[in-house]
């Protein structure tokens, strides 16, 4: 079965508004939904794992805005990403334990005709996503334009791809 996809751009924020500086996603979503774009749609989410590939599906361009914290860049550093980058991370595992990249490699194996031709990633580097508190650190606040910013750029080059 064929699914036709939308071309309405897909922006979710992931995050938790209680963890600090994890709450980046949901505030570059919100900074983009405050915009009200033409062909773009903006969700907030405090998911992972399975939950994102029925959100998904249906989208022809996805863009996902989340927190990372691999130690590799300086707090506030914005990183695009693409599914390919996270292939090493695929893995078997409970469905409690998926990650995201693995979520999308089973979407694409159980639906590949309603997910996403286009996902992209936009993750800022974080100082603490372990600490309940609702401010973010200095680093991780200041980064919002920048990551807003490049999803802004994501998304004009779906809708000029499309």
């Amino acid at each position: 079965m064929t699914c036709e996809l939308s071309d309405t751009v897909l922006v979710i924020g992931l995050g938790s508004p209680i963890m600090t500086d994890d709450a980046i996603g949901l505030k570059v979503a919100e900074t983009i939904e405050s915009m009200r774009l033409d062909n773009v749609e903006v969700m907030q989410e405090a998911i992972g794992g399975l939950d994102i590939i029925p959100m998904i599906m249906g989208y022809r361009n996805v863009i996902i805005v989340d927190a990372i914290k691999t130690g590799a860049c300086e707090p506030g550093t914005v990183i695009i990403f693409n599914p390919e980058d996270f292939e090493p991370t695929v893995a078997n595992a409970s469905a409690h334990e998926i990650n995201l990249a693995t979520a999308m490699h089973m979407g694409r194996q159980l639906e590949p005709d309603s997910m996403p031709l286009s996902i992209r990633f936009v993750a800022v580097e974080v100082a603490d996503i372990m600490t309940v508190g609702e401010t973010m650190t200095e680093a991780v606040v200041n980064a919002l334009p920048s990551a807003a910013e490049a999803v802004l750029d994501l998304i004009k080059e779906a809708q000029t791809s499309s």
